[in-house]
Order: C-alpha cells, then structure tokens, then sequence
C-alpha cells in the first residue's frame, strides 16, 4: 500500500487554503450565491463538511456508514443537496467550526487507519484515494467559493492530485453517459503550475491530451468551459472525452457556460 502521508498533508493545505478565504468573512457574506445553482458558500461549505463527516465514519465505523449511506442512497437524486441544505442554515461562525472540527478529526483518523479499504457510495477506498477524493472536493468547492468572492487562487502542485483522479475517471465518465470507454490509455501531458511536465499513458498513444494542469482540472470538475481553457485533444475519443469528463462520481453535473465569446469565423 502506498505511503498516504504525502497526500493527507496536501488535504491539510487545501483545506487551509479554502479556510483563509472563508475565515475572514463576515457572517452576511456567507450568503453570497455562488456559480452553482442554489448554492451559497455556506452551502459550498457545509458540503465538504457533511462528505468529511460520512469520510470520517467510513474510517472509525465502517457498519455505521454502510447504514448511512443505504439510507442516503435511498434518495440519490437529493441526499447530497440535502445534506448542505441543512448545514447552510447552521450560523457561519458554528458552521465554520464544525468543519475545522470534522477536517481535523478526518486527518487523524486517515492517518491512524490500518486497516483494508473503506466503504464508500462508490467502490471501497484506500486511504490514499479516499484522501486524493477529498482533496479534489474541497480544491472545487473552493474554486466555487473564490469565483463567488471575486477572488484569484494560486495554483499549486497539489493539481496533481486533482488532475490524477480526472484521469483515472476517464472510463467512469463514459459510462455515466452511456458510452462504451474506449479501449486502451490515452496520453496525457499537462503543464504544472511550476512549469514542470506531468504525464499518464504511454507517450506513443494516438488519442493525446496536452495543455495546462489548472485549466484540465477546472474542466474536469466541471469548474469551467472547454472553450476557456488551455486543454487540446489530438484525436476523436479524446475529443470527446474533454467533452464528457468529470473527475468526480455520480450523474453528470450541467457543467458551465462559457465566459468567453465565441470566435468570429474567419474568411
């Protein structure tokens, strides 16, 4: 099993990150509606904390989670609003302690976990992918938070993470569309924010994907149009795939509207 310290300690940061835009904002601000519909940062918020909580029971009490989530699956098409719905009228100082509370508890309990992988609404997770989920969640919901707030966010190494599980998704983004996944890997190369070259597949591969680490993150968690990011595809299937992917489980989100206008037709 591979060593989950590095990518639990790079949880810790992204949740900091997120709590240094949220932590100083006054309790009126935590209603400022953010690009997903009906959500608030409140609602972006209490979120990650409900997905910490059932994270932390899947570590501490795996029978209780089984039990949980059988009674969240029964409703699949609402539990996850649900669950932000009733921590978002929390007020913002008790929500935002609760979630400190819950991300301080996960990391620990992650940390001391021996044993198999854990239950989860999808497959069993090992510690470090269950870490690198949680990571992905909250880097998105933060990306949420800060487009809400205006706000610019450095990006940094931890997009690995991020752009890791959007590649490892690429067959679970078919089959949430229906779609046959296409045989054998795609290549893969993104620049990382140090300027640094990350890569999957084999580099002889015809279906090829290259451009910006930040951009294919923000599109594979659907944070942002394909038409603004600096993400190409050589190939048809790996067209499409930029078309469909979602590095997160669950149904197909309705992703977003492009900011920038379309190209003038040239002569």
């Amino acid at each position: 099993m591979s060593d989950p310290s590095p990518v639990l300690a790079d949880l810790r940061a992204e949740g900091q990150a997120l709590d240094a835009l949220v932590g100083p904002l006054a309790a009126d601000r935590w209603a400022t509606p953010t690009p997903a519909a009906g959500w608030t940062i409140a609602h972006q918020i209490a979120h990650l904390a409900w997905t910490d909580q059932q994270a932390l029971l899947a570590a501490t009490d795996p029978d209780g989670f089984r039990r949980a989530a059988e009674a969240a699956l029964a409703s699949p098409d609402t539990f996850v609003d649900e669950g932000a719905e009733e921590g978002a009228h929390r007020p913002p100082a008790e929500l935002l302690a609760h979630w400190r509370a819950g991300r301080d508890a996960l990391h620990d309990a992650l940390a001391a976990y021996t044993g198999g992988r854990l239950p989860w609404f999808g497959p069993p997770m090992s510690i470090t992918s269950m870490a690198t989920a949680r990571l992905m969640e909250t880097w998105a919901h933060g990306q949420d938070v800060a487009d809400a707030l205006g706000a610019v966010r450095e990006p940094t190494a931890r997009l690995r993470h991020v752009a890791h599980i959007g590649v490892r998704a690429r067959n679970f983004a078919y089959l949430a569309h229906g779609l046959t996944p296409p045989e054998g890997e795609f290549r893969v190369e993104l620049r990382g924010p140090g300027g640094d070259l990350w890569t999957w597949g084999p580099e002889g591969a015809a279906q090829r994907v290259t451009g910006d680490a930040l951009g294919f993150c923000l599109l594979v968690t659907q944070r942002a149009h394909r038409d603004d990011v600096d993400v190409r595809a050589e190939g048809a299937e790996s067209d499409r795939w930029l078309g469909i992917a979602q590095a997160f489980a669950g149904p197909p989100g309705p992703g977003r509207k492009p900011r920038t206008a379309p190209k003038e037709p040239t002569a």
